[in-house]
């Protein structure tokens, strides 16, 4: 066999297809940011005002951020020297920890490398030690919960996205005595919706099933202290097992999830996504307590964002551009073709110099490919106004370059 030829192929057949994936290679400034730098192919360089980026309140260039992370350089080193079991259990880690308890006001918590891993790890180790547990998903749950749940080799059954109403239907009939899994999200970001929580906790102590709630897109946005939605609700008493991420509100990188302090041992002790990988280092844990602690009492960041995304979406609709009408921070402008999405992406980076990278198949189903657009915490009115008149211009007269352009 032509090994060579065989993955040429299959990229080519990505490049057809329009779902071919380039990277910018964007260099961030600390203070300028959402204006980064861009390293073109040619070797050139240009400024360019980033749409599409997840650190939704800037605090990877926050100085208390900054500085925890330095002093933590200085007094420990780089690396944490291990897996958690073996010699990466720091001081930096468990201080994280006691935090994150604290914000979601569990009993215990757990830090992970990323947040993929903290929802395959978790979610694969709950579900494997409960006998022939049974676990309901929403059909728009992130890759990575999708995967623990598969990895658990449970009985699972799909509802409709944010349907309740199927959610019970399945949820009936299943063994009434069996362990049942409601698995979801708060914030769905390619939607930009937010879940029925109270809703979905309700049929859970309806049924007797424990909750699993993804806040990944939510911790630090939502909440007097940053808890998530489910913390804005008043309903973190109702949820059983919470995950989020650092890679997002705050900036940096690494997962979690918190819970009472028995489900958090089990996966500390069966899950072979914590055990087996390499701890944060000490900069990372110190950067991340000292963002979650900065926001659990600051609400100047969570104040703007909210400001900056009603003006995004009131100047939409003013210029009669049409996104989805979520409730959440996010907001995405569906194309519906790949090619077509890759094409608008394309000109506004050369042409405009704004940076909004395409989500197409598979992130999204084929046919409703978009533009994920999130103003942050950072951006000034003066971006939202250039990207606003940007889009109308190109959607009323195509501007020569996209004929069939369709943001529904």
């Amino acid at each position: 066999m032509d090994y060579r030829s065989f993955f040429d192929n299959r990229i080519a057949d990505l490049k057809h297809e329009g779902r071919y994936r380039t990277f910018a290679n964007l260099e961030r400034i600390v203070g300028k940011f959402p204006t980064a730098l861009y390293h073109a192919p040619d070797g050139s360089t240009r400024e360019v005002t980033v749409w599409c980026n997840n650190d939704y309140l800037g605090m990877g260039q926050h100085p208390k951020v900054l500085s925890a992370m330095h002093t933590a350089i200085d007094r420990s080193g780089a690396g944490a020297g291990g897996t958690r079991n073996i010699s990466g259990t720091t001081k930096y880690v468990v201080d994280l920890e006691d935090s994150l308890a604290d914000l979601h006001k569990k009993e215990s918590a757990l830090v992970f490398p990323s947040g993929y891993t903290a929802n395959e790890g978790a979610l694969s180790t709950i579900i494997k030690l409960l006998p022939d547990c049974s676990v309901f998903s929403d059909e728009l749950n992130h890759a990575s919960m999708i995967h623990g749940i598969r990895e658990s080799n449970a009985k699972k059954f799909i509802y409709r996205h944010n349907d309740l109403d199927h959610l019970e239907s399945l949820l009936r009939i299943a063994p009434v005595n069996a362990p049942k899994l409601i698995a979801f999200e708060s914030v769905y970001s390619m939607e930009g919706d937010i879940a029925p929580i109270k809703q979905i906790c309700d049929l859970a102590e309806k049924y007797n099933a424990i909750t699993y709630l993804d806040e990944v897109h939510a911790v630090g946005v939502y909440g007097s202290r940053g808890g998530g939605v489910a913390d804005e609700n008043g309903l973190l008493d109702r949820i059983d097992i919470l995950e989020g991420t650092f890679g997002k509100a705050y900036g940096l990188m690494g997962g979690f999830i918190t819970a009472n302090a028995s489900i958090i041992d089990a996966v500390r002790s069966y899950s072979g996504n914590f055990i087996f990988t390499t701890a944060l280092p000490p900069a990372l844990c110190a950067g991340a307590l000292a963002s979650v602690e900065h926001l659990k009492v600051s609400q100047i960041e969570r104040i703007t964002i909210r400001e900056n995304v009603k003006l995004l979406k009131s100047s939409l609709d003013a210029a009669g551009l049409n996104y989805m009408k979520g409730n959440s921070h996010i907001t995405p402008l569906v194309i519906g073709d790949s090619v077509c999405c890759k094409a608008i992406t394309d000109w506004l980076m050369e042409a405009h110099n704004i940076y909004v990278q395409p989500i197409n198949y598979p992130t999204v189903p084929r046919g409703t490919e978009r533009m994920r657009l999130t103003a942050t915490a950072i951006h000034k009115p003066e971006h939202i106004k250039k990207l606003v008149s940007v889009l109308q211009s190109l959607w009323e007269d195509n501007h020569g370059v996209i004929k069939n352009m369709r943001i529904a």
